[in-house]
Formats: structure tokens, sequence, C-alpha cells
């Protein structure tokens, strides 16, 4: 997505001409394009009123998917446009698996519940693999004494891929032996929805004993009123196993030190979760699908 195209957006947004957009699906980035436009050049009162009327008049939905949605990010679109992005949660092999309603309350941060026909299981990350979580649309079982653990995503139903095309291999290990697809992210299951932590193989960092999501991270680290973009990665480390480590590019014109960012830090975080490391960037590397790859980050400042 180049930026180039942003005012391009904002216009087919706002046009009366047909046809007009009446459902509009966007990933996290593209959205924080589109507020930093809105925010450097749609600053006369009477533009935002218009701006705000016309989204919400004649947009019915509004969609965030591909990554995890920053909940500043959505607050600031829902003041903007008066939409409460809907989030939810698929993947190529399973499409569309959990989603917030569509009417009904929408949990900034959470991805929902699952949809119809799909099933979910929760296990824990070790050799025992025991059930932590399982549900459909209809019901959720929580085992006893397990009660917001952590663990893999498995997902069952007709919207699963069959087998990675000549990868049989691949296709096996992809599969537990009862036929749940593992997705490789850690999830938890708490206030009766699904909360995605992020990748287990790169957003799950351990740092002196503790679990630490790096997906939690980096939605505080945005709540910085100097930060646009983040992404925090765990940073090898010989004492500490892993060293949390901020990726961040800055407003423009602004500036931001390691000890500066730790003051902030600790009125809004934990202190094992706090960045240990500080990385400045003039811009977010992102692929074409709007994400960052994270082991390409790790590869180019810890080669």
């Amino acid at each position: 997505f180049s930026p180039d195209l942003v005012p391009q957006v904002w216009e087919m947004l706002l046009s009366s001409k047909a046809p007009m957009v009446n459902v509009f699906m966007a990933v996290p980035t593209i959205y924080s394009k589109l507020i930093q436009f809105y925010d450097q050049h749609f600053r006369q009162p009477h533009v935002k009123d218009f701006v705000r009327a016309v989204c919400h008049e004649r947009i019915r939905l509004m969609v965030s998917g591909s990554a995890a949605l920053p909940v500043p990010t959505l607050q600031r679109w829902e003041e903007i446009t008066g939409h409460t992005l809907l989030e939810r949660y698929g993947m190529t092999e399973i499409g569309m698996a959990l989603s917030n309603p569509l009417k009904g309350p929408r949990i900034p941060g959470a991805v929902g519940s699952p949809l119809p026909g799909v099933d979910v299981r929760i296990v824990m990350n070790n050799t025992t693999n025991a059930i932590i979580v399982e549900g459909n649309h209809k019901e959720t079982r929580v085992r006893p004494g397990l009660e917001g653990k952590e663990g893999e995503l498995l997902v069952r139903g007709p919207s699963v891929f069959k087998e990675y095309w000549n990868k049989p291999q691949e296709t096996r290990e992809s599969f537990t032996d009862d036929g749940w697809f593992k997705t490789g992210d850690t999830v938890i299951y708490k206030d009766e929805v699904y909360w995605i932590m992020g990748r287990t193989s790169v957003d799950i960092i351990k740092s002196g004993g503790y679990k630490i999501s790096a997906l939690e991270v980096e939605r505080h680290l945005l709540a910085h009123p100097e930060i646009i973009d983040v992404a925090v990665i765990g940073a090898p480390d010989v004492t500490w196993g892993q060293k949390v480590t901020a990726v961040v590019q800055l407003r423009e014109g602004q500036s931001l030190t390691l000890p500066e960012l730790k003051i902030w830090a600790r009125e809004h975080m934990g202190p094992y979760s706090i960045p240990t490391g500080l990385l400045l960037v003039e811009e977010m590397p992102r692929n074409q699908m709007g994400k960052v790859n994270k082991k390409d980050l790790l590869r180019h400042f810890f080669p």
C-alpha cells in the first residue's frame, strides 16, 4: 500500500458518485495512514463534521484484519468516523474463524468468538498439550484450574484447508492426530472472548522467566504521544535470554531516548514488560499486506 494512495482512498470514501462505498475493509496500517492524513489536512471543524457525517451515514461496516489492531487506532478512527472497527481473526488456511459481533459490543484488542461452524481449542504449549479451552459459537468450556492460561489456538471446521500442495511433511506437522489445525498463534480466553497474544515463534518474548506478549507491549507503546508506529522484538541476550526491544517510528520532528521511554512506561506497563532496548527508524518496514516481518527485523539489527 503506497502512502501516495491515501488521498485517493479518502476521496473514494467521501465521494457521492456511484458506486458509493458502504463496506470498507483494510489492515491496521492503512487505517493509521488514513488517520495521519486526516490529522494533517482535515483540520477545520466543518470538514471534520462532514467526514464524520458521511462515514456514519453511508458506510454500514468498516473492518480491520490481517494484523493486530492497536487500540489507539481503533479509538481514533471511532472519533473521526463514528465507526467502531470490526476486528476478527483468520488465516489463509482456515478462512475466518473468530470475530467480534456485527451487532453488539466490540471489545478493543479482542477478536471475539468463533463463527458458526468453527470449533476452536486452546492447548498448553508444552508436551502435555492439555486442553485449556474448547468452544464454538454456541458454548465455551474452560478446564477448571486453567482459567486465564494462554496456549496455542487450534481450529477445526469445514473452512479449514485439506493440505499444503506437494508438502506432505508440512501438512502432517500442521495438524494434530485428531484433525485440528495448529495455527501457531498464542491466545488467551478471558471476559468471554478470545485475545490474540501473537505468533508463538516471534511475538512471545521469553525474558528472565517471563513470557511477554510483544503485541501487548506494542499496544501500550502506541499510546505514547511521540510514537506513530512500533514493532517489539525479542533481542538475544546472554543474561535474560531475550530482551524486550522496541523498534520505533516517531512523529515528525520528535525525539525519544530509552531513559525517557522507560520513565513513561513505568506509569503504563508492568515492570517486566518495559522495553530495555530502543531502536529508532525513519519508516517502519512492512510488506505489501502491511505486516512487519519480525524475523527480518531481528536479522537486520542483530545479525
